[in-house]
């Protein structure tokens, strides 16, 4: 064979598979995206709803099984040890698929800049995103 001709199809062959791989990376992106719609607004209206005092109507966020192994009374003490007051401001991660769950990293950020993550794990639940599970980052408290 000639060397000419091999070194052809060996580049025809690297950029067949790249355009292939880029495909697929497309294609995985677009479902996520597509899949994680209406995650940014429940995250929204869980962090409106416990700044106006509605720890009730946040906890109501939360699924079936969220409740049945966090109680109120657990979720009020872990949103007051969050001290959430500090912070005036959030930033959205992107969303990973595990499981069937999507997880989004939410950063909260103070004035003074301090930041502190939370991984929220969210759940459909006839239709809509309810959320799994809340944990803390950089601490030891999990909800």
């Amino acid at each position: 064979m000639d060397l000419g001709l091999v070194r052809e199809i060996g580049s025809k062959a690297l950029l067949a598979g790249g355009g292939a791989l880029l495909l697929y990376w497309t294609i995985t992106a677009v479902k996520l995206v597509l899949s994680a719609r209406g995650i940014n607004p429940l995250i929204k209206q869980f962090f409106t709803q416990v700044a106006a005092g509605r720890v009730d109507a946040a906890y109501l966020l939360t699924t079936k099984t969220y409740r049945q192994h966090v109680n109120r009374q657990q979720f009020i003490r872990y949103l007051a040890g969050l001290k959430l007051n500090r912070f005036r401001n959030l930033k959205s991660g992107r969303p990973r698929l595990q499981e069937g769950n999507m997880i989004l990293t939410v950063k909260l950020i103070a004035e003074d800049k301090e930041e502190m993550p939370l991984d929220f794990t969210f759940t459909k639940v006839d239709d809509n995103w309810k959320i799994e599970r809340i944990a803390t980052l950089n601490a030891n408290a999990k909800s």
